[in-house]
């Protein structure tokens, strides 16, 4: 198989950085961190797909599809940390957002040779979880032309599920079958061809987005504070103090006292100290409201049950 890299962005040579295995470290660090200051502003160029995508992704995730990511390399990699960080951050299902890598779990931490070149693999681990059409797909890949999430993908579409690719190059092959297109453009590698670093930190940022934005329109911010948060040690423990007395106001004590109350539901403890609910009350409220904490306490305080 002959693969043309010609025309792809993250195959090009910087002039910037021609001469970076000359040069002082310091220097060398300045040209890095020059090159990454591009990285936000190409991100900043797709925002308005970035928001479709965030919507669609919520939307979704509310009708009870799931958020799967797939790549392979870097790109696997990257889904599979944000997919992992979804549980402890907003107290999401460990299945609602699931990161796929070509070569399987094993990648994670070893490159599987030849796996990514596979169209058939990325269908098979699709059918591997029973993915349907309710659920979302975002293809990674920083060259726009792996072959496993190509294979994904169109496994995706065949299925009527809703597709988004993120690539790091124009017009690339995955962006042509998906949906929704992503394509952040931060230029050359400071190392020719590796996209671990500009590509990979542009993927890293638009997926932020996209699973922070979906989980805020699901309900699991409050102002800026993540109550959903999941008090799975010890530091988390003492992030669910301070997120509840930046909410509310009270001290440690009280603090500590509804946290025992609400077995470190932040969501519900933040409900109890503005309305003066009980805890099944609260409860009731915060189910009618779909789990959002702002208008749970908006139809407690327009009700006659605090007063």
């Amino acid at each position: 198989m002959t693969i043309n890299l010609e025309k792809l962005a993250t195959e090009q040579r910087n002039p910037n950085t021609l001469e970076i295995d000359l040069v002082s470290t310091l220097e060398m660090v300045r040209l890095i961190n020059a090159e990454d200051q591009r990285v936000a502003l190409a991100v900043e160029a797709v925002l308005p797909q970035i928001a479709e995508a965030v919507d669609c992704i919520a939307e979704q995730l509310k009708q009870g599809g799931r958020l799967v990511y797939v790549g392979a390399g870097t790109s696997g990699r990257l889904g599979i940390l944000d997919a992992s960080e979804c549980p402890p951050t907003f107290r999401a299902d460990p299945n609602q957002v699931i990161g796929l890598i070509a070569g399987g779990d094993q990648a994670i931490r070893r490159a599987v040779e030849g796996a990514e070149d596979s169209r058939e693999q990325g269908a098979q681990a699709l059918t591997a979880i029973a993915f349907t059409a309710k659920d979302v797909l975002v293809g990674l890949a920083a060259s726009g032309r792996t072959p496993y999430v190509i294979g994904a993908l169109e496994y995706a579409n065949n299925m009527g599920a809703m597709t988004i690719a993120v690539a790091c190059t124009h017009n690339s092959e995955i962006g042509a079958i998906a949906k929704i297109t992503i394509e952040p453009l931060p230029g050359p590698e400071v190392i020719t061809g590796s996209t671990r670093m500009k590509a990979g930190t542009a993927q890293k940022l638009v997926l932020n987005m996209l699973s922070t934005g979906a989980m805020i329109k699901l309900g699991k911010v409050y102002s800026n504070l993540m109550v959903d948060v999941q008090a799975s040690n010890a530091k988390l423990i003492e992030r669910c103090k301070r997120i509840l007395r930046e909410a509310v106001g009270i001290d440690r004590a009280q603090a500590e006292a509804l946290l025992e109350l609400t077995n470190y539901d932040v969501k519900l403890a933040i409900l109890i100290a503005r309305t003066n609910l009980s805890t099944e009350q609260a409860k009731q409220f915060l189910q009618e409201a779909e789990g959002y904490l702002q208008k749970a306490i908006n139809a407690a305080q327009a009700s006659d049950v605090t007063d």
